[in-house]
């Protein structure tokens, strides 16, 4: 996998096997070949993640992660699976870039009595799922967002993070 892990903020050191392994567990689930699947992610903190949140969404607060999908991906029905990424012409998938905050995936893991990693996991496999098209807008694709997550993160020994 070509992932390029862009850190803004020095806490984050350890991330890039952490997101490696999500990204990788969410691209198995979804039957991709890693090899060919691109990614950027960059680590940062609360200030910037909320530049970004009101640039890109017109919310000028932190969040814990932001998608920017390199094609729109989503179902047309609710409910529905999304459209599979396709190669360019060289033979890759360019599946956009993820943004994480420190600030905010600290203070929700230490809220909801989550160990660091497996929050961040859950949070990098959210991202990812929303480059490939998944959403959580409509009740019907949150639910299956939420079910994809669920079982990636089961196969990866992590706890549903919705029923704690």
């Amino acid at each position: 996998m070509n992932l390029e892990v862009t850190i803004e903020d020095a806490r984050w050191q350890q991330l890039e096997p952490l997101a490696a392994r999500a990204i990788k567990a969410v691209l198995d689930f979804c039957d991709l070949d890693a090899e060919l699947c691109e990614v950027s992610l960059l680590a940062c903190d609360d200030a910037r993640i909320a530049d970004l949140n009101a640039e890109f969404r017109e919310k000028p607060t932190p969040t814990n992660v932001l998608s920017w999908p390199a094609e729109d991906l989503a179902a047309d029905e609710a409910g529905q699976r999304p459209a599979r990424p396709a190669p360019d012409f060289t033979g890759e998938i360019a599946l956009g870039d993820i943004a994480i905050s420190f600030d905010t995936c600290a203070r929700e893991a230490a809220d909801a009595n989550k160990t660091m990693d497996d929050h961040v996991t859950h949070l990098i496999i959210h991202g990812v799922l929303h480059l490939l098209g998944y959403d959580h807008i409509r009740d019907p694709d949150a639910t299956l967002m939420e079910e994809v997550e669920v079982e990636i993160l089961g196969k990866m020994g992590i706890d549903d993070p919705y029923s704690m």
